[in-house]
């Protein structure tokens, strides 16, 4: 640290470097810790420098620099001087182990304010530049402090390293991965020190970074902790989900050996190892065949703070040997391999511990200057890193000279004053020679400057003063000097006092009054001393200019003014008057100088107005201008204009004249201008223009006339005489309007227009233009030409058209003459168009038979005269003339014949023309009905069937049919219509005769009815007869009971009774009219199955079987029943056994049962919609 008096004050300068910290006592007795870069301002409570507390081993030593003095905190020499120095020595342990070397124990510490000086490693006044050559975890206690070289192991330090501080932090960064916040590169830290133990967190107050061993540790300590960690969480975490091959891999990757190191060179070894082998079962087995299908991959770790020190990733790969590379000479490395495959990890190896080789030292920094005279330059320079080998010499040159030695500070001597040296540093030990440092130029000092020359003035102001002055002879350029320029104010009493302190060789002093006298000298220093001041020069600021003259005034034609009110400290030598025309005042005339206060204008413009202003001039310069004055001479009627001159060409009636202002407005503005114009045939003027335009156009002239126009101007004083005139001739006009054509009626579609020529207004009509329309509004010309007729053609009779005509010439198109109307006379009709077949629609269809055609069409144009009949031509047959009518139907005809038809109408003038040939086609025939029979029938059903086809056909068919049976009144009512082949016909009565009969039909219309058709249904058989009952009556016979079934229409009803014993056939055990039946003989140890059968006995045909009702099985008597109970027990197997049938359900309970199934599973669907859906 530097501590730095300025002046005589009681400030108190502390300066810390970066990476350093200031500790100091407070009054309340707390310690308060300031980190660096920065410069802590102290108070010295007697002005004197406060006592400097230093570790044993070290002194404190005051060097007095161009008035600044300076503590500088080195390392006790046994012969110190300022012109070199001893080889370091590290202190001695101090006396508690828990704090740092180099600071005292608090009970040590004077009363506050004291200042302590901090130092790391032990020397006060080394900055931290060397201190970022090592990395931040190597700061050691005592106890671990001894390399095998038997030096010290301290931390060199200086104060004035700070852009080789940035240079090695840099460097370190880059190191590290680029920045504080992500992981430390491969790189170990380049520290000559040797760990053998793990490093001990330092609390240091002084001389330390602002960061603490384990905040600057932070992050790489976690990177280190890395691989133990993560093979812990392994080992904790996963090994109860790892499966036995897993657990198996994971235990092999685990043997791997300790690797071997080999090659090792200062800062460079070559690391090898063997993979992972199976160690062989006690009981002599085989080894499993379970051998990993992915290769081995290794991760080497170093650890530079010893074998339970924190490791980092170093490389990482499936080689069986690794280059370590950017190791640190000197130092104690431990590396271990940990063996990884399949994301799984293994148990790190056994460290092997190795130890760089020395080399040369590093480049060490430049020196510096620690005092210096004029002819002499005392160097100071650090040790830089050895490297492992202790520095025996340092190599120190400049221009062409030498020092070699042991010493850290030579004193350069016979140099010349205020010259520039360049000197480089080397270090040398038994290894080798190091780089030369950088080159650094340093100066010596040089005499107080002399005397310099007076002042010069380089220009004045009025309230300021330029003033420049010169080096002084015989200083060197080398020289830095300063000067100080004093000021003395006449008659102020102050005396000189400083007004500019710096290096430039001039100066503006501002702030000064004017038309002051002030006096100026000079004096030149330099970091010797200050010289004498120069000789007095005396300068006067100029003076002010005057303020403004007051407004001048007339007084008839004499301006005069007054004297300003402030002549600004010098007489008013003379008097300006500008006089300006208009009230713009954009350029001003000089029209009096002198130092007269009134003037005579003339030669004044009549009716214009002046501006006047007035400045005054003194030796102080120019004063403002005064207010401005306006001043407005009176009027005068304008001078003759220039004659009018056409614009263009001369119109047939108008032309357009154009003229200039006069050269003399008379002083006033022209506001109007006349312009009269006399005929060719009077020399009478009238008026025809007055206004203030400088044009106008005059009309109702005649075409091809000669006119003489003049020109007047006036102002607000009148008008003035009139220009020369100038005459003009109208051009040709267009023809004047022609009267109404003449309209004649050569037939009802041709007239003949005729018109005459109008008066041609001075050149001959070329061409004439008709205009023809049937709307008055919408006339197209339909003729251009010479011709005073045109025959229009192709009109329509009985309408009315519009025309009119107009006449062209050279000059232009004239007027059109009135529209007359012309209405042509009436003819015969137009031809009928729109023909068409009157089956379609629209219009409305009419029934035309396959021997009709039904015609429609639309009225045509009757031209005039209303249509009286049609005349409809077939061609070979006779014309049929009809009425006045648009519908007809043509008789008669063959039927499926195709006809070319044309009509005409006819009016009172004639028979119109025919319209275009149509061709029309009648229908065919209505086809024959198809016979009718019947395919299946039953008691209620008949299908019936008609034709050849499909049974079922598609609506766009083109023959269809419809089908009719006679109800019980006698009419045939419709029971089908379509284009299919059957029908079946249902709800019929049994034993009932139907009548039917069909009619076919397509596009030509419906055929005729068939002959009628009698089909006649067949009686109905007996309902089946539900499942009969049985019930044992002994052990050989049963008795069979059924339900009876009401009589048909009169018929009686029997059944028949059938028994099947085992798997034979059915045979008839009873027939006849009864509804029960004993069935004896039976065998008790055989299944029996009994069914009914309803026969309808007709009285006129045979009898009607129904279908048989379910079986009903009477199974055979146990054997196992007591005898005792054998008639209950029979009677009870009876009951069981025809209780078969009676569990039986009629088919409304199944329908029932079956809507109560679906309604339960209904609901069920609905709650689980309502409950897994909707909520």
């Amino acid at each position: 640290h530097i501590i730095s008096l300025i002046g005589t004050t009681l400030v108190i300068l502390v300066q810390v470097n970066p990476g350093e910290a200031f500790t100091i006592r407070r009054e309340d007795g707390h310690l308060q810790c300031i980190t660096g870069p920065a410069q802590v301002p102290m108070m010295s409570p007697n002005g004197s420098v406060p006592p400097i507390y230093v570790p044993p081993g070290y002194v404190s030593q005051i060097i007095e620099e161009n008035g600044v003095r300076r503590v500088l905190v080195l390392p006790q020499q046994p012969e110190f001087h300022p012109g070199g120095h001893s080889p370091l020595h590290h202190p001695p342990p101090p006396p508690h182990a828990h704090l740092p070397a180099f600071i005292p124990h608090p009970a040590m510490m004077p009363p506050p304010p004291h200042l302590y000086t901090g130092m790391a490693g032990g020397v006060g006044d080394m900055s931290s530049q060397y201190i970022s050559q090592y990395h931040p975890a190597h700061i050691y206690s005592e106890q671990d402090s001894h390399s095998q070289h038997g030096r010290p192991p301290f931390v060199h330090r200086d104060e004035r390293t700070s852009k080789t501080y940035e240079r090695l932090q840099k460097k370190l960064k880059e190191r590290q991965g680029g920045g504080g916040g992500g992981p430390v590169k491969d790189s170990p830290p380049p520290s000559p020190q040797k760990t053998r133990s793990s490093p001990t967190t330092l609390d240091i107050h002084n001389g330390v970074g602002g960061k603490g061993l384990e905040a600057e540790q932070g992050q790489p300590s976690n990177t280190a902790a890395g691989p133990d960690k993560q093979t812990s969480r392994g080992k904790n975490g996963e090994s109860g989900e790892l499966d036995e091959e897993a657990q198996a891999l994971q235990a092999l990757l685990s043997t791997i050996s300790k690797p071997a190191v080999s090659d090792i060179q200062a800062r460079g070894a070559v690391l090898s190892w063997s993979a992972p082998t199976r160690p062989e079962r006690e009981e002599g087995g085989v080894e499993d065949d379970s051998s990993p299908s992915e290769p081995f991959s290794y991760e080497v770790s170093i650890s530079y703070s010893g074998k339970d020190g924190k490791y980092k990733s170093t490389h990482s790969g499936e080689e069986l040997s690794a280059t370590l590379e950017d190791l640190r000479p000197a130092t104690d490395y431990h590396v271990r391999v940990q063996a990884m495959c399949n994301c799984l990890q293994g148990s790190p190896s056994e460290a092997v511990s190795f130890t760089t080789l020395s080399c040369e030292p590093e480049p060490p920094n430049p020196p510096r200057k620690a005092s210096g005279t004029k002819n002499t330059l005392v160097l100071q320079w650090k040790a830089p890193c050895d490297n492992g080998s202790k520095i025996q010499n340092y190599i120190l040159q400049w221009d062409e000279q030498c020092y070699y030695g042991p010493q850290k500070q030579y004193r350069v001597t016979k140099l010349s004053p205020a010259s520039r040296y360049s000197f480089r540093l080397a270090a040398k030990n038994d290894m080798g020679t190091s780089e030369f440092s950088e080159v650094v130029d340093l100066f010596t000092s040089c005499s107080v400057p002399s005397p310099p020359l007076p002042p010069e003035l380089l220009k004045a102001g009025v309230t300021w003063l330029c003033l420049q002055w010169q080096r002084p002879t015989g200083s060197p350029k080398e020289d830095d000097i300063y000067y100080v320029l004093e000021m003395e104010e006449e008659g102020s009493g102050y005396g000189f006092q400083p007004s500019y302190d710096g290096e430039e060789l001039s100066c503006t002093v501002r702030n000064l009054h004017r038309s002051t006298k002030y006096k100026f000298r000079v004096a030149a220093y330099n970091s010797e001393g200050k010289s004498n001041p120069s000789q007095v020069a005396e300068f006067t600021t100029n003076p002010d200019r005057p303020s403004c003259p007051c407004r001048p005034v007339i007084k008839g034609r004499v301006l005069p003014t007054k004297p300003p009110k402030d002549d600004g400290g010098a007489e008013v030598t003379k008097y300006v008057v500008e006089l300006s025309e208009g009230l713009s005042g954009l350029s001003w005339e000089l029209v009096y100088t002198g130092p007269a206060m009134e003037h005579v204008c003339e030669s004044l413009k009549p009716g214009c107005s002046y501006q006047t202003r007035i400045y005054c001039m003194s030796e102080g310069g120019q004063s403002p201008l005064s207010e401005t004055l306006q001043v407005q001479t009176p009027a005068v009627p304008p001078g003759p204009c220039q004659p009018p001159r056409l614009v263009g060409k001369p119109k047939a009636r108008e032309v357009q004249l154009r003229w200039g202002p006069p050269q003399v407005d008379g002083g006033s503005p022209v506001s109007c201008y006349s312009v009269e114009v006399s005929g060719p045939q009077t020399e009478e003027s009238r008026e025809v223009y007055q206004g203030p335009e400088l044009d106008c156009t005059v009309g109702s002239l005649l075409p091809g006339k000669t006119y003489s126009f003049r020109l007047k101007a006036a102002n607000k004083a009148g008008f003035g005489p009139f220009s020369e005139r100038c005459e003009v001739t109208t051009g040709p006009g267009a023809p004047e309007p022609c009267k109404a054509p003449c309209t004649t009626c050569k037939s009802p579609s041709c007239v003949v227009v005729s018109w005459e020529a109008p008066p041609c207004n001075g050149a001959p009509v070329t061409e004439f233009r008709l205009e023809w329309g049937a709307a008055e509004g919408s006339m197209q010309v339909c003729y251009s030409g010479p011709a005073l007729s045109h025959e229009m053609k192709g009109l329509l009779p009985a309408t009315n058209y519009f025309c009119r005509v107009q006449a062209v010439n050279v000059a232009g198109v004239g007027p059109f003459s009135e529209v007359v109307l012309c209405q042509t006379p009436c003819s015969v009709p137009a031809a009928v168009s729109n023909v068409h077949d009157d089956g379609g629609s629209p219009p409305p269809p009419l029934y035309s038979p396959s021997t009709c055609l039904g015609l429609c069409w639309e009225p045509p144009c009757d031209h005039g005269s209303e249509i009286t009949s049609y005349l409809i031509d077939l061609g070979e047959r006779q014309p049929i003339a009809v009425g006045p009518v648009t519908k007809y139907i043509i008789q008669h005809l063959q039927p499926d014949t195709s006809y070319r038809i044309r009509i005409q109408a006819l009016n009172s003038l004639g028979a119109g023309p025919f319209s275009h040939t149509f061709k029309l086609k009648t229908k065919p025939l209505p086809p024959q009905p198809p016979r009718l029979e019947c395919t299946a029938f039953s008691h209620q059903t008949l299908r019936l069937k008609w034709g050849d086809g499909p049974a079922k056909a598609a609506t766009s068919d083109a023959l269809q049919y419809q089908l009719q049976m006679e109800d019980k009144s006698g009419r045939f009512i419709s029971l089908y219509k379509g284009p299919c082949h059957t029908h079946k016909v249902q709800r019929l009565n049994e034993s009932t005769s139907y009548s039917f009969r069909i009619q076919a039909f397509n596009e030509a219309g419906e055929g005729p009815f068939s002959n009628v058709y009698t089909f006649t249904t067949p009686r109905s058989p007996p309902a089946p007869v539900k499942a009969p009952k049985v019930e044992r009556l002994e052990d050989n016979s049963c008795e069979v009971t059924w339900e009876a079934l009401p009589p048909m229409k009169g018929d009686p009803i029997i059944y028949t009774l059938q028994c099947m014993m085992g798997n034979s056939d059915f045979k008839q055990a009873y027939k006849g009219s009864a509804t029960s039946h004993h069935v004896h003989n039976l065998q008790p140890s055989s299944d029996y199955r009994f069914r009914v059968c309803a026969i309808r006995q007709c009285q006129d045909a045979p009898e009607l079987s129904g279908p048989y009702s379910p079986t009903v099985t009477l199974s055979p008597q146990r054997s196992d029943v007591a005898a005792g109970g054998g008639a209950t027990g029979s009677g009870s197997r009876a009951g069981a056994e025809s209780s078969r049938p009676r569990r039986s359900l009629t088919d409304e309970q199944c329908a029932f049962l079956l809507l109560m199934v679906f309604a339960v599973i209904a609901i069920l669907i609905a709650f689980v919609i309502q409950y897994f859906v909707i909520k």
